[in-house]
């Protein structure tokens, strides 16, 4: 098995569904308001993808994994209204559209330039448990960067959480969550890791 990482821009627009196809299937929980159909989840989000800030593991040039990396306040998604409600519906797409907005975009208080955010990190079923994302996220903390961060990971998700503890990332927050019982999670944990301990 050959993993290579790319940045998807360079990989081109051809790979911009199958990498959404990656991104929707690995959230297709957190995504389940606006379709619970992959294939139009898939379709919804291609568009609004930018390329440049999503880096993608390759498994024999497919890919396998992904995750999103921004700084400051650059933004991963670029959500157009028509082409959501082509997709979704007209009253459904144009609800999506403000969710998406509201939800998944803008700046979080702690961002700036020099600290490099990491989210959206996922895995296809298929190639989970086969060092893959490790692999990706390896490469990404070779990225010129003082601190490293990832926000919000599901504090049931103990795949996730194990593999950046390896990696060098400690906990700097648990944020509780009303209705844990119905959300299935009690918490969202966020980690950071400094550009010394990466060197490390």
């Amino acid at each position: 098995m050959k993993i290579e990482v790319a940045r998807a821009d360079e990989l081109g627009e051809g790979y911009r569904h199958r990498i959404a196809e990656v991104l929707t299937q690995g959230f297709a929980e957190d995504f389940a308001f606006f379709s619970k159909d992959p294939s139009v989840l898939a379709d919804a989000f291609a568009p609004m993808l930018i390329l440049e800030r999503f880096h993608v593991a390759l498994v024999d040039g497919e890919p396998a994994a992904v995750a999103v990396v921004t700084e400051g306040e650059q933004e991963c998604f670029e959500p157009d209204r028509r082409e959501l409600q082509r997709v979704l519906g007209p009253i459904h797409g144009m609800i999506s559209y403000r969710i998406i907005r509201s939800r998944f975009m803008g700046a979080y208080d702690g961002a700036r330039t020099g600290l490099t955010e990491i989210a959206f990190v996922t895995t296809a079923p298929q190639h989970q448990g086969k060092g893959v994302a490790t692999a990706l996220m390896r490469r990404l903390l070779e990225l010129p960067s003082d601190k490293f961060v990832l926000r919000d990971i599901k504090d049931t998700n103990t795949p996730a959480l194990g593999l950046y503890a390896k990696l060098g990332f400690t906990e700097t927050q648990r944020r509780r969550i009303k209705f844990a019982k119905r959300a299935g999670f009690s918490a969202y944990v966020s980690m950071g890791l400094n550009r010394a301990q990466a060197d490390a």
